[in-house]
Parts: C-alpha cells; sequence; structure tokens
C-alpha cells in the first residue's frame, strides 16, 4: 500500500481488501448480463466526476452530470463528503485536533456507479481527482480498460482540483450535449489541462506544518512573524509561491500573479478567452474582498466564488482564498 503520512493528516490509497477485489470481480462478470435485453434508447455519454470538484449532489443533478463522494476517514469514522460530511463539520473536527485521513473513492463503488450509468448511457467520461494528489486517476484506468468497461469508459488525467476540476467536468458535460464522443471530450480535456492557474492564500501555517510542507521550526517563525504564505497550483502539486506579512499583501500578491499569467502563459491580458472564479476555506468575507479586488481589474467579468475542495483544506486549514484563471470554451462557472 502506498501511504504518504505526516503529522495527523494522511493522503493515503485504500487497499484493495479481499472483499472488495472478490466483489469488483463479480460485478465485472455480471455486468454484461445485466444489460442484456435492454432496447431502449440511451444517452449518449455520462459525465462522472467525484466531489474534489467542489459539485454538489444538488448541483450535479441541476447539471446533468454525476459526483461520486469522496471518503474521508476522521479519528478513524468513515464519512463521505457532500453526504454525511460538509465544510462546517469539516472544519470544526479539523481544528479540535481530529486525526484526518483522505483516500480515493473506493473501487467497488466505482464499479458499482459505471454499471449503473452505462445501463442508460453508451459512455461514460469519468473525471478524477489530479494524479498528483492521489491514485484514484490511476487506478480507474486500469480499471477501465478491462471487460465491459473498455471502449465505453474514458478516464481523463485532467491533474485539477477545486474549482478548476469543476470547470473541467462542466466543459465534458457541454461537449455531451455537442455529440462529441467520450474520447473526443477526454482527449479535449487531457490536452488543455495544464490551461489553468490557482494561487491560494493561507492564514495559518498549523496545517502546512502537520502536512509536512514545512518544517516545524519554519511554522514557529512564521507564525512568530505572522507571516501569509501565498501557495500556487500549476498542474498537479500544492506548492510555496510567496510570503506576505499582511494578508492585504497577500491578496495584492496573487492578483498580480493572475495578471502576469494572463499575459505571459495565455496571452489573454484581458481574460476575454478565461474564466476567473474564486474559492475559499470557512471565511466568505475575505473571499469577497479578493473578488471586489479582481473585479476593479475585470468589470465585465462574472467571477463565481465556491467552497475549497476539502482535500486542498486538509493543507491549508480555515480561513483561505485562491483565485484562480483557466481558458476554456466556456464564459463562466
Amino acid at each position: 500500500m502506498k501511504s504518504y503520512m505526516s503529522g495527523t493528516v494522511f493522503i493515503a490509497t485504500v487497499p484493495f481488501l479481499c472483499y472488495n477485489a472478490v466483489w469488483s470481480v463479480f460485478r465485472l462478470w455480471t455486468a454484461n448480463g445485466k444489460r442484456k435485453g435492454k432496447c431502449k434508447k440511451m444517452a449518449r455519454v455520462a459525465v462522472l466526476t467525484d466531489s474534489n470538484s467542489g459539485i454538489t449532489q444538488e448541483e450535479a443533478k441541476k447539471h446533468g452530470v454525476y459526483v461520486l463522494p469522496t471518503p474521508f476517514y476522521i479519528n478513524d469514522r468513515l464519512y463521505y463528503e457532500g453526504i454525511d460530511l460538509n465544510g462546517e463539520k469539516f472544519y470544526k473536527l479539523q481544528e479540535s485536533g481530529a486525526e484526518i485521513k483522505t483516500s480515493m473513492p473506493i473501487v467497488g463503488e466505482v464499479i458499482d456507479r459505471w454499471n449503473e450509468l452505462l445501463e442508460d448511457h453508451d459512455e461514460i467520461v469519468y473525471i478524477p481527482l489530479s494524479s498528483g494528489l492521489s491514485a484514484s486517476c490511476q487506478t480507474a484506468i486500469s480499471l477501465a480498460e478491462e471487460e465491459p468497461f473498455a471502449g465505453r469508459v474514458f478516464v481523463v488525467n485532467n491533474q485539477r482540483i477545486s474549482v478548476t476540476m469543476k470547470l473541467s467536468v462542466y466543459e465534458a458535460k457541454h461537449l455531451a450535449n455537442e455529440r462529441k464522443t467520450g474520447a473526443e471530450i477526454r482527449d479535449y480535456l487531457e490536452q488543455t489541462k495544464f490551461d489553468s492557474t490557482i494561487y491560494i492564500m493561507v492564514d495559518t501555517l498549523e496545517y502546512l506544518k502537520k502536512g509536512g510542507r514545512i518544517t516545524p521550526a519554519a511554522a514557529a517563525i512564521g507564525s512568530l512573524l505572522r507571516l501569509k504564505p501565498v501557495l500556487q497550483i500549476q498542474g498537479e502539486k500544492l506548492d510555496a509561491y510567496a510570503k506576505a506579512r499582511t494578508a492585504k499583501q497577500a491578496r495584492e500578491i496573487m492578483l498580480d500573479a493572475i495578471l502576469s499569467d494572463l499575459n505571459d502563459r495565455f496571452g489573454d491580458p484581458q481574460a476575454k478567452g478565461c474564466v476567473l472564479s474564486l474559492a475559499y476555506t470557512r471565511d466568505l468575507e475575505q473571499a469577497e474582498v479578493m473578488r471586489d479586488m479582481v473585479q476593479e481589474r475585470f468589470p465585465d467579468k462574472k467571477i463565481c466564488i465556491d467552497p475549497l475542495s476539502l482535500v486542498v483544506a486538509c493543507h491549508t486549514g480555515p480561513g483561505a482564498v485562491g483565485i484562480t484563471a483557466t481558458k476554456s470554451l466556456l464564459e463562466e462557472l
């Protein structure tokens, strides 16, 4: 079993337990039989993701997509994001010092959902969490190469998370509505996966220390100096970007970074072909302050605000604010 462990926060891969393996084999063996005799007209492509996209079950129903809830083990109890674990409950447990482990969706549950969707659809486009943050993507790719899923389930290694992953899901749905095939949708999302940038301001160093991203000594010095780290996600990893002495300075650093990426990386200084969005952990007021700054620079753009994925929140803790810019065929989220 591959495991990444530090302090009280873990990102772990759920093992292939014996019962899960047997169950999976049984599901694969019976899947074709379950569909025999069905002659009803099927919708062409189903778009499936997990809750790391930030899409709630209610939003999924509204937009015609499907969401697998991400499992969390908190003090050894199993929770599912968006089912019996919401943001407020998560942050209360996190601040109380609870031991938090995140894992990929359980294999048997993924297989069950694929079989269910293939009863009513020709194909599935599945968009899991970035391969750089979880083994769930590679596991899904391996499953999709086996019968009865080969040629019908297309797993996207999109290397995105949270609001940028959400945008990819809605792009996939848009393309499915235009009658694109599962393979065409997957190829588009993988070809454009790096056309996105994220910067995140962190309110506390405590959770970066627990996650092993900074040393206890650096955390102590940073806390003493009241530093506000700015992190970045460029593709698949969460990395340090800059340090600020105040929240105001951190917001200015993030806005300057986004403006630089729009101009230099995307060749779109006015963000005419990009979607701008914000994400936050718990403190909506801070996110609204950041939105006002961005809106002043782009008065004609609609800028949405969403909660940050709980997987990222494991490292940032409450009070984080992020800003993203993503090239997209859509005008807004």
